[in-house]
């Protein structure tokens, strides 16, 4: 039902000094009406033939994967880039022609919204200029261009869901509100007694005066679970990390936020207790994208909590790069150095080992240790074998990866990870975000011809450089912090040009060099599947771009090892030396 027939467009701080001639002739182009939440404002593929503005409520942005974006507040345009991508001549026809959306737009929550056609924009344009540099900077900042975080875009409501009586939900939310205040932050606590039956309005003032809410509910068909994880930007399901789920874990699309798969899990260990169940059990069950831990009382992990719910946390991307990538240890080490928690780690390839060692939690002492003796100390790509799928059996590899990191799954790292590897079935990425963390490493550090693939069902898979050598993109979907990332793919080339000149065969090599060494053809195909058409392809993604120099260092060349740390630690400490990350991460 559209509402009010003349609405006043001045509710838009964008719009708030444009004149009222101006306004007026606008306003015979505008729609005002409401979004019940849930419903989609327009999807992905649809014509893109107006700008929207939120009056009320929240929306939700989605990529073309379906993957979250960001919300949409009050007073924020949605479909913007429709006024410069769109009514133009697509098919060279003559004929103008609206540019499709690339995502879809969701209401979070009840909404009112006003629409705007292109033709009502363009006439506030050609009477306020001014207009249209407001809007650059938006597109802008959301393009995350500036370098600048739209705050905006974080979640501002969380609804805590105890599925346990021996949860104490208050407890926990006075925790997140005592970190959330360190970073300046105004934070109001409801819980049934004061929220239960209270009408929409009284939420749109909660979000006005405060710069995060924390709705608490335990779990259950009530109608205060319904309402609260209803207002919810972001539901969060609190579970004991000694029990198990039930199945279903929560009543049934009872939330645009749950429809949606915004729902985390935070698994709470109070002790040394004995694991019920997967983490992935409870990711299942609760239909929830990431997975949380919370030891103890640990105001480290609460911090964590609260960074993420600011937009402050840190993501850390590893490229791959063979032993060129022992370059991202001595990163590692100058991201500690600099007092900047990582809150998130991902990476390809040998990247994707690094970036599992910090997952892990180990000190940069341990994860020195554990890499010379895992890579550095004998070749573990020495166990040559007459070439069928591949020029070494793997054995080396998997007894390393064992040893160090056992029976561990993904969801039992202290921080939530991600491995890329490329899946030669269907010749897509794959992302490993559960499962065996061996098994996801082994996989995206199978470089195609040296180490045989992981079989996993009908997928074939393969080390991830060979699609995405710097996955980026993944850490800017898992959170809407900051991204670090460091990057040795795009060095020269780093092959011996002597050794293809005139190439020894088998028998020659193995004279002049021994068993032990790597042949030529192991850093040829190591090169060839970590080459990209774009060596800069996703550092634009990136808060802080690290970049070795690693002159004279072949990717197969691993015993260079502490020129390489080195030479990160260097590039890592001059990347972050202007950097604002530590300020804005860290409260003082």
């Amino acid at each position: 039902m559209q509402i009010p027939p003349n609405p006043d467009l001045k509710v838009i701080p964008l719009l708030k000094d444009v004149s009222q001639r101006a306004m007026r002739s606008a306003g015979r182009e505008a729609r005002w009406f409401s979004l019940p939440a849930g419903q989609p404002l327009f999807l992905a593929g649809e014509p893109a033939d107006s700008i929207f503005f939120v009056v009320s409520g929240a929306l939700g942005a989605f990529g073309p994967g379906n993957e979250f974006i960001g919300h949409i507040r009050p007073g924020e345009p949605v479909g913007e880039m429709a006024l410069f991508l769109g009514g133009v001549d697509l098919n060279g026809d003559g004929i103008p022609e609206d540019k499709p959306h690339t995502g879809s737009v969701y209401a979070l929550r009840d909404s009112e919204v006003v629409a705007l056609s292109r033709a009502g924009w363009n006439r506030l344009v050609k009477a306020e200029p001014e207009l249209l540099e407001g809007m650059i900077r938006i597109i802008l900042r959301r393009l995350g261009r500036t370098g600048q975080r739209n705050v905006a875009t974080v979640p501002k409501v969380y609804t805590l869901v105890a599925t346990s009586p021996t949860i104490d939900l208050r407890l926990r939310a006075r925790e997140l509100r005592d970190a959330l205040m360190k970073f300046g932050q105004k934070v109001a606590i409801i819980d049934e007694i004061q929220g239960d039956g209270k009408p929409a309005a009284f939420f749109d003032e909660l979000e006005q005066n405060n710069d995060t809410v924390i709705l608490i509910t335990p779990i259950g068909d009530t109608s205060w679970f319904r309402l609260a994880t209803r207002q919810a930007d972001r539901i969060w399901v609190l579970a004991r990390g000694d029990a198990r789920p039930s199945v279903p874990l929560m009543p049934e699309d009872t939330s645009p936020a749950q429809r949606l798969k915004l729902v985390d899990v935070l698994l709470i260990h109070p002790g040394t207790e004995r694991r019920a169940a997967r983490p992935q059990e409870w990711l299942d069950a609760a239909g929830a994208n990431r997975l949380f831990h919370w030891y103890g009382d640990s105001q480290a992990d609460a911090m964590r909590l609260a960074r993420v719910m600011t937009g402050r946390s840190v993501g850390i991307v590893l490229s791959g790069g063979g032993a060129r990538a022992y370059s991202h240890i001595g990163a590692v080490r100058a991201i500690r150095e600099a007092g900047i928690p990582i809150d998130f780690a991902g990476g390809a390839s040998m990247g994707a080992v690094i970036a599992a060692c910090v997952a892990m939690g180990w000190s940069d002492t341990e994860i020195d240790w554990r890499i010379r003796k895992a890579f550095v100390e004998s070749n573990p790509l020495g166990d040559y074998t007459l070439p069928v799928v591949g020029m070494v059996r793997g054995k080396r590899v998997n007894a390393r990866l064992e040893e160090h990191f056992a029976e561990t799954e993904i969801g039992d790292l202290k921080i939530p990870f991600y491995a890329l590897s490329t899946n030669l079935t269907s010749g897509r990425v794959h992302v490993h975000r559960s499962g065996h963390l061996r098994t996801a490493l082994r996989a995206t550090i199978s470089l195609p011809g040296i180490l045989p693939p992981v079989v996993d069902g009908e997928n074939i898979l393969v080390d991830g450089a060979v699609l995405n050598n710097f996955p980026v993109e993944i850490m800017r979907e898992l959170h809407q912090g900051f991204v670090i990332g460091s990057d040795v793919s795009g060095q020269p080339e780093g092959l011996n040009r002597e050794e293809f000149v005139r190439p020894l065969n088998f028998w020659q090599w193995v004279a002049r060099n021994g068993f032990s060494s790597p042949p030529p053809i192991a850093g040829l195909l190591m090169r060839a599947a970590t080459v990209r058409n774009d060596p800069a392809y996703g550092r634009d993604m990136t808060d802080v771009m690290i970049l070795p120099e690693l002159p004279g260092i072949e990717l197969r060349d691993w015993s260079a090892y502490d020129a390489a740390v080195e030479a990160g630690y260097v590039a890592a400490r001059a990347a972050l030396e202007t950097s604002e990350i530590p300020k804005l991460c860290c409260p003082a």
